[in-house]
């Protein structure tokens, strides 16, 4: 199965993109659409584009993003809330799968704390895949979610085989 983690933002969004077979999680890709500056209608539209451009490129199975956290500017959550949908509309359009994660449900799996800090994700990121160069802190965090959803996908594979072998 192929993953791609998608990690909201309006100036960045960061996506990476894991392929999994049984307990093995092997990096494929990563990287950052950015936005550029103007009106957030263009800067929406920039985000949907190179995201598509990612999914047409890399054909993923199932994709996985980080849920919205709530700060103190809510201008600020509202941009990024629009941001978020482009990286829930995309992998939908493209008809996959689209699971979302809480950012300290991510921080746990990675790196074992749900208060992880950034260093602290993309370390563990680089841990678990191998060394992989990785294009920035946003591009770090979309593999942790990548990783996250490889996790929970091979925790429910586990859980419906025994549910069913338990049925025969």
């Amino acid at each position: 199965m192929r993953i791609l983690g998608i990690d909201p933002g309006l100036r960045f969004l960061g996506w990476g993109l894991v392929d999994v077979t049984g307990n093995r999680v092997v990096h494929v890709a990563n990287g950052v659409c950015k936005s550029g500056e103007g009106e957030l209608a263009r800067r929406l539209c920039a985000l949907h584009d190179q995201l598509s451009q990612v999914v047409a490129d890399y054909h993923p199975d199932a994709a996985a993003v980080e849920k919205t956290f709530v700060n103190k500017d809510a201008v600020g959550t509202l941009k990024l809330g629009q941001a978020r949908g482009i990286a829930l509309l995309v992998p939908a359009q493209a008809g996959l799968s689209v699971a979302e994660y809480a950012p300290n449900a991510v921080k746990k799996v990675v790196v074992g704390v749900g208060h992880a800090q950034k260093e602290q994700v993309e370390h563990m990121v680089k841990l678990q895949l191998g060394g992989v160069r990785v294009a920035g802190p946003d591009a770090a965090d979309a593999l942790a979610i990548a990783l996250c959803h490889a996790h929970h996908a091979s925790f429910q594979g586990r859980l419906e085989a025994a549910v069913a072998a338990g049925r025969t």
